[in-house]
């Protein structure tokens, strides 16, 4: 999860003065569905011969209770409103490879509802990697690794091959999309912090550098965070947020493009039915409809649009947190000890060729892993707590240890 709550919201940054251009912006909605592994006690002792540490009977659980209270119902409600708008109403997601695999396992009722949602059309799927992992910072072998593999869970379970390519939680550099470009993708999902749009809008499509084709589409962040985190905070002064104060917040938008990317557990879940987020998004449709607006996918805008700017990111930045960086994940000793661990035994896992190793060696790169390790204060440090299944951050540290020795052990 991110938070950026802390931004001003998009009201705040146009009260009203900014002229809309004609035409006005089209709108793009994408949303992260995402659950990671949750791990055993550190002291719980395994059978002979497991590799495993994974709590599944906690993922079970916290999976349910999302698929009832979200995924379930808001799959329902976009499939009903792209069936009644007729083609105009449309959306992106991305799956991990890990909610699939527990939605398999557990759920199957709420694959089947995603299944029938993507079939219903009008809904386009994002590629990232299987594990919504770090991998790209373990070795670029293992994040085209699990790239792929994500690729091939998707034809399976979906049958469509995505275009373009969403890296974990945003995190973005110059070297990441220069390698989406070579993996074939046409487009790439980003943040747009201060540091690299500079006096530029978010709401053009971007080229990065050293690039030949392969666009760049940021993340409005204020109008993302008005309905990802203020949409109930009945302090927000433009509390309650309607459909229609909403539409005409995009309508100001000078550019080409207004992106709206959240997690798919807003709907529900962090944001509860009792808010009033299902009927928002119900209205929205119409709301679009009525301010003249209209929807596209990621794949619409790249093939629309051109790329107006070179987008320079020479420094990794993601949509996590106040700083927009990486801190949440690498920020202190333990989680560089973590992740260190595990880059080091890459080419141990490789020469066993033994699948259930390199699997469980891959899903311990979970960027949630790290997240629950995080030591940050401040506001940030205030976001990560709720989030975390664990007493402590030393308790993820040694939950995360415990299991990459578990792997160590079974490779000796």
């Amino acid at each position: 999860m991110h938070d950026m709550s802390d931004i001003a919201p998009w009201s705040e940054v146009c009260s009203g003065s900014v002229v809309p251009k004609n035409p006005m912006p089209d709108l793009c909605l994408f949303f992260q569905v995402h659950q990671p592994g949750r791990l055993l006690p550190a002291d719980r002792s395994l059978p002979a011969g497991t590799l495993r540490r994974e709590d599944d009977a906690s993922n079970a659980a916290i999976l349910s209770g999302v698929a009832d209270r979200c995924y379930l119902p808001a799959n329902e409600m976009f499939q009903r409103l792209i069936r009644e708008h007729e083609g105009r109403f449309c959306m992106a997601l991305s799956l991990s490879g890990t909610v699939l695999d527990q939605m398999e396992r557990h759920r199957p009722d709420a694959l089947e509802s995603f299944q029938r949602l993507v079939a219903a059309g009008n809904v386009e799927l994002i590629a990232e990697t299987y594990h919504h992992s770090l991998a790209f910072l373990v070795s670029g072998k293992e994040f085209e690794r699990q790239v792929e593999l994500h690729l091939r869970k998707l034809e399976r379970l979906f049958h469509v091959r995505p275009r373009v390519f969403r890296n974990t939680e945003m995190i973005y550099h110059d070297d990441i999309a220069a390698r989406a470009e070579t993996l074939g993708f046409e487009g790439i999902l980003a943040e747009g912090t201060e540091a690299t749009l500079k006096s530029d809008p978010p709401t053009v499509l971007f080229r990065p550098t050293h690039t030949a084709r392969i666009k760049t589409l940021l993340r409005h962040t204020g109008l993302s965070d008005d309905i990802g985190f203020r949409f109930s905070d009945p302090s927000w002064i433009d509390h309650p947020l309607t459909a229609g104060k909403f539409a005409k917040w995009m309508s100001t938008c000078p550019g080409d493009l207004v992106n709206i990317f959240m997690g798919y557990e807003a709907i529900g879940e962090h944001q509860p039915k009792g808010s009033g987020i299902f009927r928002f998004f119900e209205a929205l449709p119409d709301a679009v409809d009525q301010a003249g607006l209209q929807w596209v996918t990621p794949s619409n805008a790249v093939q629309l649009y051109p790329a107006r700017r070179e987008f320079h990111c020479p420094h990794l930045t993601s949509w996590t947190d106040s700083e927009r960086d990486l801190s949440a994940w690498i920020g202190n000793a333990m989680q560089r000890e973590c992740l260190d661990r595990l880059a080091d035994l890459e080419s141990a896992v490789l020469a066993t060729n033994d699948p259930e190793i390199l699997d469980v060696w891959a899903s311990l790169q979970t960027s949630n892993h790290y997240h629950w390790m995080s030591t940050k204060g401040g506001k940030s440090g205030a976001s990560h707590s709720p989030l975390s299944p664990y007493r402590s951050a030393d308790d993820a540290h040694a939950r995360h240890l415990a299991a990459i020795s578990t792997l160590e052990q079974a490779m000796l």
